[in-house]
């Protein structure tokens, strides 16, 4: 796909990963409608900075744990750019509780599914149906490079992510040929919320824990991004950046 030109949808886009991808697809051409939740003065830098560039973008505020206000997004980015060519499910929630499987509570469980899973369903849809018959789309899921290995802790967001694995793979399918799914699995690629120093941060990690001693960066995750996006042949695959930590 040409991405000059393009309409670009990314959930979460006000911060984080989100903002990085934001940035990127308006230097690769593309106007952008940019999703969030509560990260309003974010949204409204983000937006600020596309049209720095040059381009389009729109902020739209929707909590995606409430389907009812999901199901408006892919509507007013449609009424805003008149279609919609490229969807980056980026948001999603990480548990700050306890979400061992005996001690995860049933409220809990539907937050965690809520975003990260049945949002992006929701998501891709509404993004399919405004494709026109002969129109070509792009998607990618924003996913977690631990996944494939399984481990008893972040017992309900494992399987939200795991979900979210399996159903790139299943929706590459149903939507070929218009339509590519793809997805990007991300192992240390920011620092956590409030690390005091983040470049030591991250390279301290890089050392310990990283098999190629490189810390990650949301250049890594923007540059494949928009490889993928370029690419129509690529679909189903969901690429792990991670540095080699989850092999």
């Amino acid at each position: 796909m040409e991405l000059q030109g393009k309409v670009a949808l990314v959930t979460g886009g006000g911060v984080r990963v989100g903002r990085a991808l934001v940035l990127a697809l308006a230097k690769a051409g593309c106007d952008v409608f940019i999703h969030y939740g509560n990260s309003e003065a974010a949204a409204a830098e983000v937006k600020a900075e596309v049209e720095a560039l040059g381009k389009r973008a729109f902020t739209y505020s929707a909590d995606l744990g409430n389907p009812t206000a999901t199901d408006t997004i892919i509507p007013k980015a449609v009424e805003v750019f008149g279609q919609v060519d490229i969807l980056i499910n980026s948001a999603s929630i990480f548990p700050e509780e306890v979400d061992r499987f005996d001690q995860v509570d049933v409220t809990l469980w539907d937050q965690l599914f809520a975003i990260n899973l049945r949002a992006p369903f929701q998501l891709c849809q509404a993004f399919a149906r405004q494709i026109p018959p002969e129109g070509k789309g792009k998607i990618i899921n924003i996913n977690d490079a631990r996944i494939p290995r399984p481990k008893p802790n972040t017992f309900a967001y494992r399987l939200t992510k795991r979900g979210l694995w399996d159903m790139t793979e299943i929706l590459a399918l149903e939507l070929a040929p218009r339509i590519t799914v793809n997805g990007l699995a991300l192992g240390q690629i920011l620092e956590p919320p409030d690390v005091p120093d983040a470049k030591k941060f991250m390279e301290d990690f890089a050392n310990r824990l990283i098999p190629v001693k490189i810390p990650g960066s949301p250049q890594v995750v923007t540059d494949t991004a928009i490889f993928l996006l370029e690419q129509d042949f690529i679909t189903g695959a969901t690429v792990r950046l991670d540095g080699g930590q989850f092999i």
